[in-house]
């Protein structure tokens, strides 16, 4: 069975490629490079054995859309990752974010939909939940208006696909609300890699280790948490790819309860910016410079999944802890620069 993995050059995409291949699907991946590297590709194969299918490729150009699944006329599913993704961008950009992740959408359901049949995993976020009124968060909080165009997105994106999966029969969906991935393979021939400066905490903290950034900046000492910063359900991007794998074998499989379905990805278990940190201190063996700056706009105070629903349906639940993740992360930031 063919699937397509649209961003799949990325973090989360290429080790959920690793998964799928590892569990016998084949995988062609769309990636237009814009935040990742072609040489992943190597890693990807250094692992498996196989190096899968790639098509360079704008998801907004329709046309080319088109004529990828011309190309590919066999593919049966899609597990779509294709997203700009920086909360703090996407308050400064807001059309950047609606175009890319809106019309990319768009565009991939238009042609799933005339297939004979078709199996979609989506790509969304814990985002979708603002500030939830209680914690750990179910599937069934309440959405909440978004705190970001970013976190928007996700939401529009989620009810464009359970609109598209009331009306076509052939048609099977599954929403994956991720909390934080962090970490690497095991193997230290993929990770996270982001072009540029980092938007998320772990690859500042690893940079900021490996001296590239001077120091790591920690928004906001003042919530109402126990040490005044964030919390946040960071999970191992390898327990996350493989639920994936499961997701999609559960459509398959036609085990779904129906068309459209959610589920929550985390550990269900908060952690602070601060003990991110002090946690990968301990493994690493660095001390790592920090500052405390003003709060960042779009970011809650605490988010951490209600992962039972998760583990029963899916039969999934994540196995890796934080020091796990953040060990893996480090030995990755160590070898992409050269560090021994």
């Amino acid at each position: 069975m063919k699937i397509l993995v649209t961003g799949g050059l990325g973090f989360i995409g290429s080790h959920t490629v690793v998964e799928l291949q590892n569990a016998g699907y084949e995988v062609v991946i769309i990636d237009d490079l814009s935040n990742a590297s072609e040489d992943v590709l190597d890693g990807i194969e250094a692992i498996t054995g196989k190096r899968p299918e790639f098509e360079k490729l704008d998801l907004r150009d329709r046309n080319a859309v088109s004529a990828f699944f011309k190309k590919y006329a066999d593919v049966s599913g899609a597990i779509h990752f294709a997203a700009s993704k920086a909360v703090g961008e996407s308050v400064h950009k807001p059309l950047l974010y609606y175009e890319n992740n809106l019309s990319s959408l768009v565009y991939l359901l238009k042609e799933l939909t005339e297939k004979a049949s078709a199996n979609f995993i989506f790509s969304s976020s814990c985002t979708v939940y603002g500030q939830a009124d209680e914690l750990p968060i179910t599937e069934s909080a309440p959405v909440k208006p978004a705190e970001s165009p970013y976190g928007n997105t996700k939401q529009i994106g989620e009810e464009i696909i359970r609109d598209t999966a009331k009306v076509y029969e052939n048609f099977k969906a599954i929403a994956l609300r991720y909390f934080n991935p962090i970490g690497a393979h095991e193997s230290v021939e993929i990770g996270e890699l982001p072009l540029g400066v980092p938007q998320n905490l772990v690859p500042f903290i690893t940079q900021t280790a490996a001296g590239l950034r001077d120091e790591l900046s920690v928004f906001g000492n003042d919530y109402p948490t126990e040490d005044g910063t964030c919390v946040r359900d960071y999970i191992h991007v390898v327990d996350l790819a493989k639920a994936h794998v499961k997701a999609l074998t559960r459509l398959v499989e036609s085990e779904n309860k129906s068309n459209y379905e959610v589920f929550n990805l985390g550990t269900g278990t908060g952690s602070s910016v601060l003990e991110v940190i002090n946690t990968f201190e301990e493994v690493s063996g660095v001390q790592l410079p920090y500052k405390i700056v003003d709060r960042r706009e779009g970011d809650v105070v605490a988010a951490y999944a209600d992962t039972e629903h998760a583990n029963n349906e899916l039969g999934w639940k994540s196995e890796l802890t934080l020091a796990d993740a953040l060990d893996s992360a480090w030995k990755w930031e160590k070898k992409v620069r050269g560090i021994k």
